[in-house]
């Protein structure tokens, strides 16, 4: 209904100004006109008064007189004038057009991202819920053996943490627009990597993740759990647009005075236009009808509000040969953590 909306107004916005280019077009062929109308009727009663007086013989004459000159100049001023009011009036014009059509656009492809995050959100929250259910109700039912007990309480805690990360996220995401500020502390980032992926692990039985970090990295002075959540959901990200067992590798060095963390996998990568989109928040790659994969269109949104609030940056690129890598760039403190040389390590699920 929104969309029609938008639409009527656009095509009416777009018939009010086709319209006044109209009238200004003819307003201008009318204004040449008469401008050249009364410039011949001026120059024939110069002519005429010219004779008369005798100054001039021949109507011809009238080109060499010093008053015609000045006529001839001063009309030649006036369509100058017109012609630089014909240009700028179509420029604000098609400046207004061109607004209206990139506010249309931003306006229907946030009406999208709106309608796909409340389908997510009410998917998201409904899944678990009903697994939760479906749990209770079995183990309230039926007489179960302790292993079975064990395996769907197992089943009931993964569905609460989903519901806890989700309900963290939209709180996460609501304290970025304003009143989030970093809990700076030295984090040490390649034991926080490493804890971060044993979280993975246990939750992705089939992920393949490769860590290199290289020497001399410095702490980070910055919110412990903002960059757990920042290295979290790019791995989650990571996994689940990965098919079969997700391969992930993390780099980590130090480049002048910042640290470089590179989180790279082997997925189905980002396309060109999509990279321009992904930050925004609730953009979410397809739509929300025909998608497949989970999630609410906020990880990536968080992911870079936390990485500008600590005054670095992130940005994509393509994986050689497929998949995604993203490149983050925080300021690190001038305290080293060791001398170590370069650490390489394989990691995976057991």
């Amino acid at each position: 209904m929104k969309n029609r909306q938008y639409l009527q107004l656009r095509i009416l916005s777009y018939g009010v100004i086709a319209y006044m280019m109209l009238a200004f077009g003819w307003w201008s062929v009318l204004l040449f006109t008469k401008n050249q109308d009364a410039f011949v009727a001026k120059r024939e009663q110069m002519v005429l008064v010219k004779i008369a007086r005798g100054e001039i013989s021949q109507p011809a004459q009238i080109e060499a007189d010093p008053d015609y000159l000045e006529l001839k100049r001063a009309y030649q001023q006036q369509e100058r004038m017109i012609t630089g009011e014909v240009i700028v009036f179509v420029a604000i014009l098609a400046v207004g057009l061109w607004l209206i059509h990139n506010g249309y656009n931003k306006e229907i492809r946030s009406a999208e991202q709106r309608r796909n995050f409340l389908l997510s959100i009410t998917h998201e929250l409904k899944s678990p819920i009903a697994s939760i259910r479906l749990v209770m109700d079995t183990i309230r039912k039926r007489q179960l053996k302790p292993e079975q007990t064990k395996l769907l309480v197992d089943n009931g805690l993964v569905e609460v943490e989903r519901l806890h990360q989700l309900v963290n996220n939209l709180l996460l995401s609501a304290r970025l627009e304003s009143a989030y500020q970093p809990n700076r502390e030295m984090v040490n980032l390649p034991a926080l990597i490493e804890e971060l992926q044993d979280i993975i692990l246990a939750k992705s039985n089939k992920a393949r993740m490769k860590t290199v970090v290289g020497e001399n990295i410095p702490f980070l002075m910055g919110d412990r759990m903002g960059i757990s959540s920042v290295i979290l959901n790019l791995y989650e990200n990571a996994i689940k647009y990965s098919s079969g067992a997700p391969r992930i590798t993390t780099r980590l060095k130090t480049v002048k005075d910042n640290i470089l963390l590179e989180i790279a996998d082997e997925g189905i990568g980002i396309s060109d236009k999509d990279k321009k989109q992904v930050f925004e928040k609730f953009y979410r790659v397809g739509n929300e009808d025909t998608r497949r994969t989970k999630g609410t269109g906020l990880g990536l949104y968080i992911v870079k509000q936390i990485v500008e609030a600590h005054n670095g940056t992130i940005r994509i690129k393509n994986n050689d040969p497929k998949g995604t890598v993203f490149i983050i760039t925080l300021p690190a403190t001038s305290k080293v953590m060791s001398n170590d040389t370069t650490v390489e390590t394989d990691s995976v699920a057991s």
